[in-house]
């Protein structure tokens, strides 16, 4: 069965305003979140064949981190310029375009897009993707080609401040 993980970035910083948004690192909370994250996946034993992220540098970042806590080699993670700032549409494009031989994979992107693209796969009524949510879902299809609104199932939808309280 294939899977998809959309994968928000972690937390960004604002304390450098004359940063272009395409720039903007991670903030402390980011920092922590984005292995919290990593090692919720790592713990169910979830592996993905392909990472593709935008290539902003909070979303980069935060693949890193979550890579590195499920043992994802780093230089296999791709960037597509595409997911920055992204409609569902674009998000859609994207993924049809993934080898049929990829079973699992994580996209990590912005919002507002993301969320858009979430409800849109599987009819979810999910308000928002918080920074470093991740939602997983089940596609029903056999080819990525195939991928289209109502064809996935939402299988999950953890996000950090569901564990780290302390943190928020």
């Amino acid at each position: 069965m294939k899977k998809i993980f959309l994968i928000r970035h972690a937390k960004s910083s604002w304390k450098e305003p004359y940063l272009s948004d395409f720039d903007r690192p991670l903030n402390k909370r980011g920092k922590t979140d984005a292995p919290f994250m990593g090692e919720l996946l790592a713990q169910k034993k979830i592996l993905p064949d392909l990472i593709l992220s935008s290539p902003a540098k909070r979303a980069i970042r935060t693949a890193e981190e979550i890579a590195k806590k499920i043992n994802y080699n780093l230089s296999a993670i791709k960037a597509d310029e595409r997911i920055y700032e992204a409609s569902r549409n674009e998000l859609l494009k994207v993924l049809r375009e993934i080898e049929k031989d990829v079973d699992v994979i994580f996209l990590v992107g912005h919002n507002p897009g993301l969320t858009f693209f979430a409800n849109f796969l599987s009819g979810s009524e999910i308000e928002n993707i918080p920074t470093c949510g991740i939602v997983e879902f089940n596609f029903k299809g056999s080819d990525w080609e195939d991928l289209d609104i109502d064809s996935c199932s939402l299988v999950s939808f953890e996000y950090p401040k569901k564990y780290l309280s302390k943190n928020q």
